[in-house]
């Protein structure tokens, strides 16, 4: 009997009603004759809440306690989940993160899978019962608590699905799948049938929340295919999969990422070596490294970029930072990066020079530009965002023909 791997987000699972319609979904296709894994996100905006209250409490939370306060959400809508299950006359058991046989390192916040051990999951599969497991959250080899950050039920549902040999991994919320665009702020948005994992991989570091890069980028080292759903209007999907190389070259999507910080600091490189060791020790992620010596003899320097939005206690950081470093260190805030997203984008460079001359006609000031082989971002002030995501879609991605 094969197995699928489902898993609803969030605002699949926001209200009583909703869950009770999520469990006749699940239990349709459990008739069907599907063994049937199931991992769940919080209800709604249950972890949005958690982490305001540890908020209120302290303005620099341990890492360690964020994670046992924000796994208790997960553990809320599996019981719900199973307890509406039964109701239906399905059997099903719920298990935590740790229960379900999730491994990971011991990086608070931000943990990452190390290994599944599924034994648990396939005695309860073989006895005929649904699995409901919490995600986002699994126990390090220390025997704690961990969470996987943003959208970490995505990575949770991949790696088990992969554990288990699925057939399919089946990721639901309330979007249809993958756009050219957030479809929020861009109208005319296109819908992708199917995307790389390459690009969705770029598409989700760059800021796209549909699927969490952690979760494609286990699916892509795995093989395992992903089907992007809408959870109560089925019709449209985006199957995330390897694709042939003779993909379509071009952009394919404009994403965008809020929150974000460019730092430069003058540094040497003993300096660095510190700086590096403080931030893997408050889990700080940094992105677009460049180290610049502007002369034999001159001062060297690094500048990078942060996405501050999940970082918990990032005002304690910045007192840190300054210091350890005085006004050698500056921070530019209230940035954006817009990023084109597509195969192929630096085979020349007529994409970045025509999006450059776009930006400068329209008076559109960028702070940085980063290029990598599916990927061109500029730092723009926050304020430009809607208009700079309009102009480049229209470019780029309005006019081309709806995918068949």
């Amino acid at each position: 009997m094969p197995v699928i791997v489902q898993k609803y987000g969030g605002s699949s699972l926001s209200d009583i009603e909703k869950i009770k319609k999520v469990a006749l979904l699940i239990a349709n296709i459990k008739k069907e004759g599907y063994k049937v894994a199931v991992v769940v996100s919080a209800m709604g905006k249950t972890t949005d809440s958690l982490i305001e209250s540890a908020k209120k409490l302290s303005h620099d939370p341990p890492g360690r306690e964020i994670d046992m306060l924000l796994s208790t959400g997960e553990r809320i809508s599996m019981s719900l989940l199973c307890i509406a299950l039964n109701d239906l006359g399905v059997k099903a058991v719920s298990l935590t993160g740790s229960q379900a046989g999730v491994i990971t390192n011991d990086r608070h916040t931000d943990a990452r899978v190390i290994e599944i051990r599924p034994f648990r999951i396939q005695d309860e599969l073989e006895q005929g019962n649904v699995v409901v497991v919490g995600g986002f959250q699994g126990v390090s080899y220390k025997r704690d608590i961990t969470t996987l950050g943003r959208g970490g039920s995505d990575t949770s549902a991949v790696a088990l699905a992969a554990a288990l040999n699925a057939e399919r991994c089946e990721i639901y919320s309330d979007i249809d799948g993958v756009y050219s665009a957030d479809p929020s702020i861009i109208k005319d948005a296109k819908h992708l049938p199917e995307i790389s994992y390459q690009q969705m991989q770029e598409m989700s570091m760059a800021g796209a929340k549909v699927l969490n890069a952690q979760a494609v980028e286990y699916a892509k080292n795995a093989g395992i295919t992903i089907y992007a759903r809408s959870t109560f209007n089925p019709g449209k999907e985006t199957i995330v999969r390897m694709l042939k190389p003779d993909a379509p070259s071009g952009v394919k999507s404009v994403v965008y990422e809020n929150d974000v910080i460019k730092v430069f600091i003058k540094i040497n490189h003993d300096e660095l070596k510190s700086l590096l060791n403080y931030f893997e020790e408050f889990n700080i992620q940094i992105k677009e490294l460049n180290y610049i010596q502007t002369r034999a003899n001159g001062s060297p320097g690094i500048s990078f970029v942060i996405s501050i939005k999940n970082i918990y206690g990032w005002e304690k950081r910045v007192n840190d930072l300054k210091n350890m470093f005085g006004s050698r260190i500056i921070f530019s805030e209230n940035l954006s990066a817009v990023s084109l997203i597509g195969e192929g984008l630096n085979r020349d460079n007529k994409i970045l020079q025509s999006s450059i001359k776009l930006l400068d006609e329209n008076k559109i000031d960028y702070f940085g530009i980063t290029t990598t082989s599916f990927r061109i971002s500029f730092l723009i002030n926050q304020q430009k965002l809607q208009s700079t995501l309009k102009l480049l879609h229209d470019k780029w991605v309005t006019l081309l023909p709806e995918a068949s």
